[in-house]
């Protein structure tokens, strides 16, 4: 368990047992369900150890290499799909950064390069910008991303001057891009609010990826809310994921699948056109999976990446058999035609 002092004073108080932002913060017994009614579980859902290339790099579309910094975070989320590494010294750690920026430079067919962890903002300013140094001057990287939950849940990280500098300077010669994880309006605050607008300030883009959490924000209203406060404060709305099947997560934080479509549809009715821009999304092991609506009990889904030995499966569109349980795309069964 770690929780910032400052976001630990966004609970209230008055009502400490239903507020989202306690179910986020702090652990609950409901994390010692390993297995439950909701189906199987991993600690592995989204593949990464079979697409771990040493170093911390995880390579699992061609385009894209995720480098695993840190496994440390300024506070560990009761949701996080890498529940099992986080806060733990594994072998996912970067222990030499120049040896990952050399993979990368000797894999061409990488456009993008995403820093995660972990969360890479918890690295001093001075060992973050030696990291952003290797990957500035590769040429065939047209942009980086820094995975991270700092703005929400540290925000006074980036009254850091000297960080918000280089970025200014990085932007300039290689595009830089934020992806951050608000889940709740209450987390938008006027401290978070300011934190978003110094790194815009600095010309980074912020985009969010939230998840759909049973407690958290599963309603159409708590995903509207989140969606309008968002681009009010310049972020992009980008993902909202279903909530993978991670042991001691999946049995009390994943909404069934019927009634998270069903959310979203309401929700996007009211949102105006930046507001609605998401995806609804699985980030399974075969790749990102969209998903786009239901007709009665037909889920239609959509591959919008898939993995480099799937190569038919991209842009693949699947037809399947929904239930009032189904959480995950293994839960049921593909309708051929």
């Amino acid at each position: 368990m770690n929780i910032p002092r400052y976001y630990l004073s966004l609970i209230d108080e008055k009502n400490f047992q239903n507020d989202p932002i306690k179910k986020l913060a702090l652990p609950d017994e409901d994390e010692l369900v390993i297995a439950g009614s909701m189906g199987e579980t991993t600690t592995d859902p989204y593949g990464d150890d079979k697409h771990n290339k040493g170093n911390g790099i995880l390579h699992k579309y061609p385009y894209s290499a995720l480098i695993v910094a840190t496994d440390y975070c300024s506070m560990y989320c009761r949701h996080c799909f890498r529940k099992a590494i986080v806060g733990l010294p594994n072998d996912k750690t970067v222990e030499n950064f120049k040896n990952a920026a050399k993979y990368i430079k000797e894999h061409k067919e990488i456009t993008n390069v995403i820093i995660s962890g972990g969360d890479p903002l918890l690295i001093s300013t001075s060992r973050l910008i030696a990291m952003l140094e290797e990957l500035k001057d590769i040429e065939h990287i047209n942009y980086v991303r820094i995975g991270t939950r700092t703005p929400v849940v540290y925000p006074m990280r980036f009254f850091d001057e000297e960080l918000l500098n280089y970025f200014k300077e990085f932007n300039k010669v290689k595009t830089l891009y934020i992806p951050t994880h608000f889940n709740h309006i209450n987390e938008i605050t006027p401290m978070a609010t300011k934190a978003i607008l110094k790194i815009r300030e600095a010309g980074v883009t912020v985009n969010n990826q939230a998840v759909l959490l049973k407690g958290v924000n599963d309603s159409a209203q708590d995903i509207e809310n989140l969606m309008n406060g968002l681009v009010k404060i310049g972020v992009n709305p980008y993902y909202l994921y279903q909530c993978m099947p991670v042991s001691r997560v999946r049995n009390h934080f994943q909404v069934p699948l019927k009634d998270g479509i069903d959310m979203v549809d309401d929700a996007k009715t009211r949102l105006d056109g930046y507001a609605k821009r998401f995806k609804f999304i699985m980030g399974h092991d075969i790749g990102k999976i969209e998903i786009i609506g239901r007709i009665d009990d037909k889920l239609i889904l959509k591959h919008i990446h898939s993995r480099p030995e799937f190569p038919k499966d991209a842009s693949k569109c699947m037809i399947m058999k929904l239930d009032d349980k189904a959480g995950w795309l293994d839960d049921m069964q593909e309708i051929k035609f």
